[in-house]
């Protein structure tokens, strides 16, 4: 007999479907099609502009629109691969991928991020830098405070130099026994990762994804601006470690102090953490991390204006050794370094073919996410109504001091963060509209780039559409809520100094 069909009543209703926020790439679609839509609303004008191409306050005119319909509509269709390889007429200023004149469009970024994404891919498969960090670990695990300095500092470094965020996500399972083995709690490991990193990358140096793509969509070199960026570096990263180490101690005093308890296990841990091997180190591991400190090394110095900095002058005269790279120059740069390891570490042809192009393949992301915002400011410049925008702000922050003119600019940055996760995206999309309101204020260029990559670094540790900490709690096994009552009050600190490094910036 066949058992009785349970009455539809009975039937349990399917799970309700949780909401998920859109990633970068589908924000800036909706953004692309929402910036054309409301091209057709805003009057086209333009402001004069001096030699070096800058607008000059006070001479913003209205001008008669000349795009038909279609034109527009071609501008939306061909806006991806405008935003690639767009070349602006130098007469008409309209930029199309058939014109003449000058590239605009974000192909040297596009292809530095991809070489970027194959030379650390090639590090990490050689497995030199999370056995360096492993052996950092595990040698201070007898010294609590300093082993959580020690790998905070080691994470802000690799933050502020090359961006790395979500590569701390593989160090949880190294991490989570070694705190609860010095009697600390998992948000203990959790604050090592989330903002070791996050407070590298939020004072990011000389970061490609953050720093290097605004600084070009800014119109300026990557190490403009490096002196107040590293002296942020300086002052932020110790208070996040001290912050981290200051609740640590408290837990291990007091375990019932824990903001997160312990789960089933967590206590018992503690009398079997020193049992762990020690990683070994071998003469090629430490070969390939002394490449890539050489070659960050070198980076850092072919970047950055010497003349300038040295002489105090902005516009000095470059001396014969600097090199006065720029991204195509660094795209060679890292594909020959991820060569070269490759050779060192003996990976082989095969593996070193497929690894390389793994890592641009995992890198494709972001790069898509440079040329879709960079498609955007095409749409704007080719309908005349990018400096209609400026001169709406421009009205907004006249009149204002240098320094709460930066502070403004840290702040407009805000909700833009929340909604475009991607730095690189963030930073192709706002640049082109806050970089010239600096020359209005004047205020460095390098200014507003400090400011809107410390809006975003500081909104990036904590707001739940990022990987970094929303999967890193998930790996520590700690709520999202209860990280945000761990770390408000140092959101809190860094605010405030944030702001203070601005106003120093913007009036030095």
């Amino acid at each position: 007999m066949a058992p009785p069909v349970p009455e539809k009543d009975d039937e349990e209703p399917p799970p309700a479907k949780k909401f998920a926020f859109p990633s970068a790439l589908t924000v800036l679609a909706l953004v692309t099609v929402a910036i054309w839509a409301l091209a057709f609303l805003i009057p086209a004008g333009r402001y004069d502009r001096d030699a070096d191409g800058a607008p000059l306050s006070g001479t913003y005119h209205r001008v008669e629109g000349t795009q038909s319909f279609t034109d527009r509509l071609n501008d939306l269709f061909l806006s991806p691969v405008n935003g690639l390889y767009g070349i602006q007429d130098l007469r008409t200023h309209e930029v199309g991928p058939s014109l003449t004149g000058s590239l605009y469009g974000s192909a040297g970024v596009f292809l530095f991020v991809l070489a970027m994404g194959a030379f650390i891919t090639v590090v990490f498969a050689t497995g030199a830098l999370d056995r360096g960090i492993a052996l950092l670990a595990h040698r201070l695990r007898d010294r609590g405070a300093l082993l959580i300095a020690a790998v905070m500092l080691a994470f802000s470094v690799l933050g502020t130099v090359e961006g790395f965020a979500e590569e701390t996500l593989g160090f949880y399972g190294l991490l989570v026994p070694m705190m609860l083995a010095l009697g600390y709690d998992r948000l203990v490991a959790a604050g090592c990762a989330i903002l070791g990193a996050g407070i590298g990358v939020l004072c990011s140096t000389v970061n490609p994804f953050a720093t290097g793509v605004a600084s070009s969509a800014a119109g300026i070199s990557l190490g403009d601006g490096i002196a107040l960026r590293f002296a942020m570096w300086m002052v932020l990263t110790p208070v996040t470690i001290l912050y981290v180490v200051r609740y640590a101690r408290r837990v291990q005093r007091d375990p019932a102090k824990s903001l997160c308890g312990f789960l089933p296990g967590d206590r018992e841990r503690k009398a079997t953490g020193a049992d762990v091997v020690e990683p070994e180190l071998t003469r090629l591991h430490k070969t390939v991390l002394v490449l890539v400190a050489l070659v960050f090394a070198f980076m850092i110095f072919s970047v950055v204006p010497w003349s300038s900095a040295l002489t105090g002058e902005a516009d000095a005269t470059p001396y014969p050794w600097e090199p006065d790279w720029s991204f195509p120059q660094l795209a060679a740069l890292f594909m020959c370094a991820a060569v070269l390891v490759g050779l060192v570490a003996r990976l082989g042809e095969a593996k070193l073919s497929s690894t390389i192009i793994q890592g641009a393949a995992d890198f494709i992301s972001p790069a898509l996410v440079i040329m879709l915002a960079r498609g955007v400011t095409v749409i704007m410049n080719n309908a005349q109504i990018t400096d209609t925008v400026l001169h709406s702000i421009e009205g907004a922050v006249k009149g204002t001091s240098s320094g709460l003119f930066a502070v403004i600019v840290f702040l407009v940055n805000l909700p833009l963060a929340f909604l475009i996760p991607s730095t690189s995206g963030h930073a192709t999309l706002a640049m082109p509209i806050l970089a010239p309101l600096a020359d209005f204020a004047g205020v460095s260029r390098a200014v507003v780039v400090t400011a809107w990559q410390a809006a975003s670094g500081w909104m990036n540790l904590w707001v739940p559409t990022t990987a970094v900490t929303i999967g890193g709690v998930a790996l520590a096994k700690v709520g999202y809520d209860t990280y945000l009552r761990f770390v408000w009050p140092l959101l809190a600190v860094l605010l405030v100094l944030i702001c203070g490094f601005l106003v120093l910036g913007a009036t030095i």
